[in-house]
């Protein structure tokens, strides 16, 4: 009982940082799971392409990103584009600031932005992938038979039916990466996880972390029904079959 009211009396208390970093959170994980789609379709769909140029580039870029840490890739954009930029005008910061690339790198939340992006769109890729290779293959001579062509077929058939299939997974992945926004509070933002490092300091008061916990559970909740209902309408006529 007293844990509880401790915990209700530290949310009280810093309700209005917690939201601003929920806020935070909330945006981060929309914006870099629908980027992150964006991107996940064109690279899945170049894995599988027979050029070798094509799914060899498409390979690596997948390793790389699904290979290496998170946190080193943030880190890599966060503060090495700024760098890369600043080397770029000879160390002339008045130069660097009329530039045009300016406003991108003087904003935290777009610099984790691309981190996010890039690194969902190389996760989700490849339940996608798989989704695709799960088409039966029969429907694939249906088409074909019916004189569709191999792009249309990927369009009308392969494509609708792969990301039907994927569902779960990508839910799965949303959900890693709601997790993993936690990560930018190293980097100055102010998520979830940075309003609880804030008040930590102002209180030094350890319990302040499992305020957190309701916040992550919601969303978690609310990512996997949103997936649960979006499997359930576009594979409702597969359910009706069965």
């Amino acid at each position: 009982m007293e844990l509880l009211t401790s915990l209700l009396e530290l949310a009280e208390n810093y309700w209005p940082q917690f939201l601003n970093g929920l806020w935070t959170t909330v945006q981060l994980t929309v914006l870099s799971c629908l980027l992150g789609f964006c991107l996940a379709i064109p690279l899945a769909l170049a894995r599988l392409s027979k050029n070798w140029l094509i799914a060899g580039a498409a390979l690596v870029y997948s390793v790389c990103f699904r290979g290496s840490p998170l946190l080193v890739q943030i880190f890599l954009i966060y503060y090495g584009l700024p760098s890369v930029l600043m080397q770029l005008y000879g160390g002339d910061v008045a130069a660097m600031r009329e530039s045009i690339l300016w406003p991108l790198l003087n904003t935290p939340f777009l610099l984790a932005l691309i981190a996010f992006t890039l690194n969902t769109g190389a996760y989700m890729a490849e339940p996608i992938r798989g989704g695709i290779q799960a088409v039966p293959n029969g429907e694939r001579e249906a088409a074909l038979a019916c004189g569709m062509s191999p792009k249309l077929l990927t369009r009308r058939i392969l494509l609708p039916r792969g990301l039907r299939i994927a569902i779960p997974a990508l839910s799965n992945e949303t959900i890693l990466t709601m997790k993993a926004t936690s990560l930018v509070s190293l980097v100055t933002m102010l998520d979830l996880m940075g309003a609880a490092g804030r008040a930590f300091t102002q209180t030094y008061d350890s319990k302040v972390y499992l305020v957190l916990v309701p916040f992550y559970l919601v969303l978690i909740w609310a990512i996997a029904r949103i997936f649960a209902l979006l499997e359930k309408r576009f594979n409702r006529y597969l359910v009706r079959k069965t």
